[in-house]
């Protein structure tokens, strides 16, 4: 790892508005901070796991608490996003990649709702918690394709693929996806989980899903079964 100055009490003051900004759902006030931080010659790394990382958790479980709305985890989920970026962005080359292998270790999951299904809130707030949980999160969006899931999954490297159904019209898709994967000789790469609210742990153990997860809190933890995190 590159060289870093040790912090300053001008620093402190600068992190610690970082990490209440986050915490409050501040989105202008993060990406300030950030792109403060950004220009500085501290540990970017650092900030992200000391800082982003441990405000994001406490979004998280405000949300799961009913503390806060939707909305407000859904701006919390951009704002650590877009710092993330401006901080990487400043990386050093050595720094760039050890953030990257660290990731890998928390474990890459690829989110999305299933071919025919528009359906996003449910898939954006498991997106958001994960990431909250220092998972790294490729958001695929909506009405996916089984051949558009396995690209995401071999582009970002994905332990994991996270398939949402939230009609019963839509639930064949997901065995669609795992079908899929069969057939091209890769189902072994990942590991499959499903949840929405038609969902149940008997269709999970139908399509040979890995998992079933009743809700988005639940999601985290069965991501962290699946993929050995602590």
């Amino acid at each position: 790892m590159s060289e870093h100055r040790r912090l300053g009490s001008g620093d402190n003051d600068l992190l610690r508005k970082l990490t209440e900004a986050l915490v409050n759902c501040d989105e202008e006030e993060v990406n300030k901070c950030a792109a403060e931080i950004s220009k500085t010659d501290l540990d970017h790394l650092e900030v992200i796991e000391k800082n982003l990382s441990p405000a994001m958790k406490i979004v998280g479980d405000k949300f799961e608490r009913g503390e806060i709305f939707l909305t407000d985890l859904m701006i919390a989920g951009e704002a650590m996003g877009s710092a993330t970026r401006l901080l990487t962005a400043h990386m050093s080359d050595n720094d760039r990649k050890e953030f990257g292998e660290r990731q890998r270790k928390a474990g890459r999951v690829v989110v999305g709702s299933v071919k025919g299904d528009i359906h996003d809130i449910g898939k954006n707030i498991v997106a958001t918690l994960l990431t909250a949980n220092r998972f790294e999160v490729c958001d695929a969006g909506k009405d996916i394709s089984p051949m558009e899931f396995t690209k995401k999954a071999e582009e970002h490297a994905a332990s994991l693929i996270a398939l949402s159904a939230l009609m019963t019209t839509t639930m064949p898709a997901q065995a669609d996806v795992i079908n899929y994967l069969k057939e091209i000789g890769v189902r072994d790469r990942y590991k499959l989980a499903i949840g929405g609210g038609v969902t149940n742990k008997e269709w999970a153990d139908e399509i040979e899903a890995d998992g079933w997860a009743p809700d988005a809190s639940g999601a985290v933890v069965l991501a962290k079964r699946l993929l050995h995190v602590e």
